[in-house]
């Protein structure tokens, strides 16, 4: 149901454009405020008004606002290219193929994990939102590799605080542009939104505590692969750290790796893959570790970047 709000402008918003008035009064982005304008749906001194007009203190505003989006339900249908590596009550692991979100979002309209766990006949854990129930962890879309999913409550809390506590072992292989110097290392940098808002992630001052450790594995001509341990889990923690040292993932042009070297190499998407997963079982308390193989995009890129060598 529409929320329909009358207001005075305040003082303090004086000569503000008004899609900009609109975001600060009501805490919406610039572009969600100029759709609401463009329907019709703000009247300034019983006016429809422009984006770009301006505001006067003590202007009359009255505001239609849209009810919010309904949060995103997964859609239960087998993911192809999704391995199970383990399964039993309590969780499931599994080898998460490229193109795949944890679970949905809005704006996602792609499979996802939970989806196609749902769609094969496994059953989840109730716990958490419902768009992601189950999901204790997440893997970008485009990143490949072992994920656990929690299939019973008591699991579900478990491994929810294993990984708050930081007791689970991520370990991941990246091909990085260039050499990193020293060859083994750790960027302690913290992580926050990049300011332009356009869905990166940066190192910014303040941001959130970030620290990934890492370790060469192979020096190639143009590229060195990595194996990278995690301390924290910030969203792109990787990503951002390795481009934040001048290397950024073999393939990650949003980061900024070089399209050349991409393409050369054959590679559509960041060169980065969750290879290992190490925990406590949250109910037996058996140590558990499992492995995801290099998906065939990946083992064909590394072999064509060692060939050059």
């Amino acid at each position: 149901m529409a929320d329909v709000r009358s207001l005075p402008v305040p003082d303090g918003l004086e000569g503000e454009r008004v899609d900009a008035a609109l975001a600060r009064l009501f805490g919406l982005s610039r572009s969600r405020a100029a759709d609401i304008i463009a329907a019709g749906d703000v009247l300034l001194d019983g006016k429809t008004v422009a984006k770009s007009d301006r505001v006067h203190g003590g202007g009359w505003l009255e505001v239609t606002l849209p009810p919010p989006p309904a949060p995103p339900r997964p859609v239960a249908e087998p993911v192809p290219g999704m391995t199970i590596l383990y399964e039993d009550d309590d969780i499931v692991v599994v080898a998460k193929p490229v193109g795949v979100a944890a679970h949905p979002t809005t704006g996602w309209t792609g499979p996802t994990v939970l989806g196609g766990l749902l769609g094969a006949g496994h059953t989840v854990a109730t716990s958490g939102a419902a768009e992601r129930q189950g999901i204790v962890h997440r893997l970008d879309a485009n990143t490949t590799g072992a994920m656990v999913v929690a299939k019973s409550e008591v699991a579900y809390s478990r491994l929810k605080r294993a990984f708050k506590e930081r007791r689970i072992d991520k370990r991941y292989h990246a091909l990085v542009q260039g050499h990193p110097d020293p060859f083994r290392g750790t960027v302690d940098a913290p992580i926050d939104r990049h300011p332009s808002g356009d869905g990166r992630f940066a190192v910014v001052a303040g941001g959130r505590p970030s620290v990934t450790h890492y370790d060469t594995l192979e020096a190639f001509r143009a590229a060195s692969l990595l194996e990278i341990d995690l301390e924290t889990g910030r969203t792109h923690q990787i990503r951002v750290h390795m481009a934040a040292i001048r290397h950024p993932c073999v393939g990650d042009l949003l980061y900024g790796a070089d399209p050349t070297l991409s393409e050369r190499l054959g590679v559509r998407r960041q060169w980065l893959h969750a290879i290992r997963l190490g925990f406590e079982h949250p109910t037996t308390g058996e140590q558990m570790e499992f492995e995801a193989p290099y998906p065939d995009d990946l083992a064909r890129s590394l072999e064509l970047v060692a060939a050059e060598s």
